[in-house]
């Protein structure tokens, strides 16, 4: 910089006034203007905000003032059970007996703390809402356990730390397990996680017929969305990576006929100015102005376009935002119903959701720029300004047309009504296909050849084979259907070189494959020497689905096989060229170096042992609430320190990997009255467990034993037992602990380690590091495993 250009700065910095969060004397006294942490504190004051939802009357007469008294406060924390683990009933006694009892007549930092209470609109008190800010529960140490108790059951996946509004989407999307279900932007998942457990309502089904899709534009969001995602060790979960406004229309094999895949439930939650999050955001009270919603708007409306195409008649979409902008919301909703005339209609869900309280849509409001001008209609609006505000941002001028679209039927939550943050619902329901869409694409002909098996050789599609992605959009957008697209994607798979059961990623000359790349999904071929030593050992049901058994990679040797479910499977097949996927399946075994010599090459691993259970007739041990403790608690417990039944179950097993089995006793309701399955290992003369560190955690605190498993996180007990000479060679015990460090079936080795950061900052999620340490720790590389 030039010593003129010092000058003049200078010169403007000390003709300034000073700033509201400078203090008095122009910054000089930072710790008067309420430096935290060595930030300014933001003013909480916003005049044009105010003076455009005034004018909007958004919000009902003499309740202002209220408004933004709310808007003021830091958002309570929330929680919510998973209602997907067959434990969530032992997860709120406990909360409820325990950990909220300990919350009264708590004060903190002067202020009472109010015991958590349900949330009155979710089913079953499976969310609680607390006066408790997010911060105040990080700092106070009066609240150290109750945090770590919430950190911990986070990461094991019982608990999701959920914004109340945010819970509200998914419960109107009324999903169940048959149902096929697609995300448009999921990232970071919370809400991906509520449809999975819809999925999973009965926890006896290991497949259900339904699946989710979850979408998301961003890749290391995408790998947020999978860290979630996986806490619920389901196998109907696929996340996908691309734009929500063009993502691309898919294909299954329906009795060997190709049909285009329609979804019976969408959730559109769209990107969003997002100042109904203004209590815990609070850069939006600096930064709002009405420009951030005239700029989403068409991308918004391009969402909702794209999702209800995809919805199938009489499927149900769900439109949200967490803005309280009509722009963004009504006006989405209005042109969307407008063109589809008649195909989309506004579902009455007033009475689904008792308890909670909420506005009707607005049907008239105003446009505002960013300096304050107002337009009524499209009409008044300057030439100049149409790249910024468009027609569709207005209500319809015809009385009749706006009266039949019922937008008071769309639901905006208000913060000071249940002190929440701001929120806005659409129920969509699809009554025929849009208006574009009414000539019914046309299905290939000629039923397509029975799939020969899955074969794991490597795989390289045509570079020129794969559709581009967006040329199905473009010919919707345009009043066409996709019957030429189809076709020509059914051609360029015809002469694709492409193995079928390889599901690689999509030639990168066809589709930007920005971030990471992944590796190809790999369906285990029937005829494949590796399957039968691994039915054998475990005697696995002939309804076993081996078809949908998969791998990460195309060479070598196999380390990991996941599993998806029949009709992920279909979806994988069948579309490897128009999606990019990120992630799907679970693991269920992993390869153990000199394996062979246990009659089986592969272990069991935890992450997918609720799905694979079902299916095992062999190597199960049922234990007792007591062997279950000494199993938790000590590394490698010797067989006489379990009971005598357990021993007598273990003693006649080969050595290799096991099933841990607990059964709840109803006649003893003081005990854990939740079925548990472990993983495990029988060694020569002792048992481990292969179970991450929060599970293990967490089922001891079920048990009562939450002192032992702070002692055991902080390493302060060792209880490893010492093992015979003769044990596993130590290349094996690298591969034990090496084995659970891969990577998940969703994210290539690269892929995991450099996003571990992006993704799950302090509470990454792999089964991989938890798997291999205890309570204790890791075990030491030349510990050698149970003997």
């Amino acid at each position: 910089m030039g010593r003129r250009a010092r000058g003049r700065r200078l010169q403007q910095q000390q003709q300034r006034p000073p700033r509201a969060e400078d203090g008095a004397e122009g910054g000089g006294k930072r710790q008067e203007a309420g430096w935290e942490g060595g930030y300014p504190e933001i003013v909480k004051e916003n005049k044009l905000f105010e003076h455009y939802y005034q004018e909007l009357k958004i919000v009902p007469e003499g309740e202002w003032d209220q408004f933004m008294e709310a808007l003021r406060e830091p958002l309570p924390a929330t929680l919510r059970i998973t209602g997907y683990k067959s434990h969530a009933k032992e997860i709120l006694h406990c909360l409820k007996n325990k950990y909220f009892k300990e919350l009264e007549d708590l004060e903190v930092d002067g202020q009472k703390v109010e015991v958590p209470q349900p949330l009155s609109w979710y089913p079953e008190e499976l969310a609680w809402h607390t006066n408790l800010s997010r911060k105040i529960l990080r700092k106070s140490p009066q609240l150290e356990k109750f945090h770590q108790f919430l950190v911990s059951e986070t990461e094991s996946g019982n608990i999701s730390r959920q914004e109340a509004v945010s819970m509200i989407p998914p419960l109107l999307l009324n999903a169940h397990p048959h149902h096929k279900i697609l995300d448009m932007c999921a990232a970071p998942g919370s809400k991906t996680t509520q449809l999975i457990e819809m999925l999973h309502a009965d926890m006896s089904v290991p497949f259900p017929e339904g699946f989710v899709i979850a979408n998301d534009v961003d890749n290391k969001r995408c790998y947020l969305l999978v860290h979630q995602a996986k806490r619920l060790s389901s196998p109907c979960i696929m996340v996908v990576n691309h734009d929500a406004s063009s993502i691309p229309r898919l294909k299954i094999d329906v009795d060997g006929r190709k049909e285009i895949l329609f979804y019976d439930r969408i959730l559109c939650d769209v990107p969003c100015s997002g100042d109904g999050t203004m209590r815990k955001n609070i850069d939006v009270w600096k930064k709002w102005t009405t420009l951030n919603s005239l700029q989403l708007h068409g991308l918004q409306l391009r969402i909702a376009t794209r999702g209800a195409e995809q919805l199938v008649e009489g499927g149900r979409m769900v439109y949200s935002t967490c803005s309280l902008n009509p722009i963004e919301d009504e006006a989405v909703i209005a042109s969307l119903l407008e063109k589809s005339e008649g195909a989309l209609e506004l579902a009455d869900v007033s009475s689904e959701l008792p308890g909670l309280k909420w506005m009707p849509g607005i049907a008239h409001w105003k446009v505002m720029t960013k300096d304050g001008q107002w337009f009524s209609e499209w009409e008044e609006v300057p030439h100049s300004r149409h790249t910024q505000i468009r027609p569709t941002m207005f209500p319809p001028k015809d009385p009749e047309k706006l009266q039949a679209m019922h937008l008071e039927r769309c639901l905006r939550i208000l913060p000071h009504h249940q002190n929440t943050g701001g929120f806005f619902v659409a129920v969509l329901v699809k009554k025929s296909s849009m208006p574009w869409n009414k000539r019914p694409p046309k299905i290939q002909g000629e039923p397509v050849e029975p799939r020969e098996p899955v074969r794991s050789s490597p795989a390289h599609p045509a570079e020129g084979a794969a559709v581009d992605p967006a040329a199905p959009e473009s010919k919707a957008a345009s009043g066409m259907d996709d019957t030429d697209a189809t076709e020509r994607s059914e051609s360029a798979e015809n002469s694709s070189s492409r193995k079928d059961g390889v599901c690689g990623p999509p030639p990168s000359k066809k589709m930007k494959l920005f971030g990471f790349k992944e590796d190809p999904f790999v369906f285990i071929p029937e005829d494949d020497p590796l399957f039968p030593p691994i039915q054998k050992f475990y005697a696995l049901d002939p309804s076993f689905p081996k078809m949908n058994l998969l791998t990460r990679t195309t060479e070598g040797k196999k380390r990991q096989l996941y599993m998806v479910s029949k009709e992920l499977r279909n979806v994988l097949v069948n579309n490897s060229e128009r999606m990019k996927v990120i992630n799907t399946g679970i693991k269920v075994w992993c390869r153990n170096n000199s394996g062979e010599e246990f009659d089986c090459a592969f272990r069991l691993a935890q992450e997918g042992i609720y799905t694979l259970y079902p299916f095992i007739n062999s190597r199960i041990i049922t234990v007792s609430i007591e062997d279950v403790k000494i199993l938790l608690t000590q590394e490698n417990p010797f067989f006489r320190k379990l009971s005598s039944e357990t021993y007598s179950q273990a003693k006649d097993l080969a050595k290799g990997s096991i099933v841990l089995k607990y059964e709840p006793d109803p006649a003893k309701p003081d005990t854990l009255q939740c079925p548990i399955v472990l993983c495990g290992w029988r060694g020569k003369a002792s048992i481990r467990t292969f179970v991450p560190k929060n599970e293990r955690l967490h089922y001891l605190r079920m048990m009562g034993l939450e002192g032992l498993a702070e002692k055991k996180k902080e390493g302060t007990v060792v209880a490893q037992e010492s093992a015979d000479s003769s044990g596993l060679p130590e290349d094996e015990v690298s591969a034990e602990h090496g084995a659970e460090q891969a990577t998940s079936a969703g994210a290539s080795e690269d892929a995991s380690a450099d996003t571990s950061e992006d993704a799950s900052a302090d509470t990454s999620e792999d089964a991989s590091a938890d798997a291999s340490s205890g309570p204790s720790g890791p075990a030491p590389r030349e510990a050698a495993l149970p003997r």
